[in-house]
């Protein structure tokens, strides 16, 4: 079994390699980076000094030959992709890791996410326990009662919450709920009050957990529904082996038999799935943190993609896809276990 640990392990490397090159790729071949977006700015600041008149003099804002040569320069748009990426993955794997700099915030990659990696951790573990404490018992419960009329109603109900997507949710729910409506019970957004710095212990408690209702409903909606037809069906299936009928025959109570005996191993599909939510907690989501103006991970890639700041969007993308790498990996061995029969070879 280490043998196979081993070899998932140095998969790993081309794996992370293949990503990184493609993503790396498109980046150079996608219009408008840092220096169109750099020019632009300048345009847009002649225009605002010109008083917006015909934009002749807007237009004819330009970087001078030398500036945008040192701009290509130092972004290695001078070299062939294949240099510049071998470039970059050099200054990965030195020691301390250097992802660049953000010609945004000028400022190291690291700092920037790592800055963030609080608020989206907050949001994804609380979203994450939510589901798995929603919807394990519900499976449950769908499976004793299956085809009954909780089966049928909680169904619709899990399914219609699946349909939709947790960013577009949130934007009815602060639409019906938020600040300047009808029922205004929720705050517009933010993770924050402004003032929550100067707010008592029991006063920032209340603030925090008021911006966080309905972002983690967003966050926790999408998964409901699979988590819990995989209870259900996991439990189902269990409840048909010969185990089962044979503890029903020697008279154990049924809420032993269920709770104890088929319960235990209807919990392996859903325990060998924790390793894949590693990179759902720790990346946030895009959509999301932008509908909620939440300064997380999600909204830091988001932005970054929009603004072509390529040395974040790099650096999400290099540490997303190691967390989801390693999750995988992480998912075979809690598989191993929770189910000693398993042996991987």
């Amino acid at each position: 079994m280490s043998a196979y640990f081993l070899r998932r392990l140095l998969l790993l490397i081309p794996t992370f390699l293949g990503i990184t090159m493609l993503v790396f790729t498109i980046t150079r071949f996608v219009p408008g980076g840092p220096i169109e977006q750099m020019i632009m700015k300048m345009q847009a600041s002649g225009a605002g000094e010109s008083g917006g008149g015909s934009g002749d003099l807007a237009s004819s804002v330009e970087l001078p030959p030398d500036v945008r040569k040192e701009l290509e320069k130092a972004y290695h748009f001078d070299k062939p992709i294949w240099q510049a990426y071998l470039m970059w993955l050099d200054d990965l794997v030195s020691l301390p890791p250097d992802l660049g700099k953000s010609y945004k915030y000028n400022l190291p990659v690291f700092d920037i996410i790592t800055a963030r990696f609080p608020v989206s951790i907050y949001f994804g573990l609380i979203g994450f326990f939510l589901a798995y404490s929603v919807c394990v018992p519900l499976g449950v419960f769908k499976a004793i009662r299956h085809a009954g009329a909780f089966d049928f109603v909680s169904s619709a109900v899990v399914f219609i919450g699946y349909s939709i997507p947790g960013w577009a949710l949130g934007g009815v729910l602060l639409v019906l709920l938020g600040g300047g409506s009808f029922w205004d019970v929720v705050p517009l957004g933010d993770f924050r009050s402004a003032d929550w710095a100067d707010m008592s212990a029991w006063g920032k408690i209340a603030d925090q957990a008021h911006h966080t209702i309905l972002p983690v409903i967003a966050y926790a909606v999408g998964s409901f529904a699979t988590l819990t037809v995989l209870m259900k069906n996991s439990l189902m299936e269990n409840l048909g082996q010969d185990y089962v009928r044979t503890a029903f025959a020697k008279g154990l109570p049924e809420r032993r038999v269920i709770f104890v005996h088929a319960l235990r191993n209807s919990l392996i599909p859903i325990c060998t799935g924790l390793g894949h939510a590693i990179g759902l907690i720790m990346a946030g989501s895009y959509l999301i943190e932008k509908v909620f103006n939440i300064d997380g991970i999600g909204y830091l890639g988001y932005t970054s993609i929009i603004e072509r700041d390529y040395a974040v969007v790099m650096g999400i993308l290099v540490i997303n896809t190691f967390l989801i790498l390693l999750g995988n990996i992480l998912s075979d061995v809690l598989y191993v276990l929770v189910d000693p029969r398993i042996r991987f070879t």
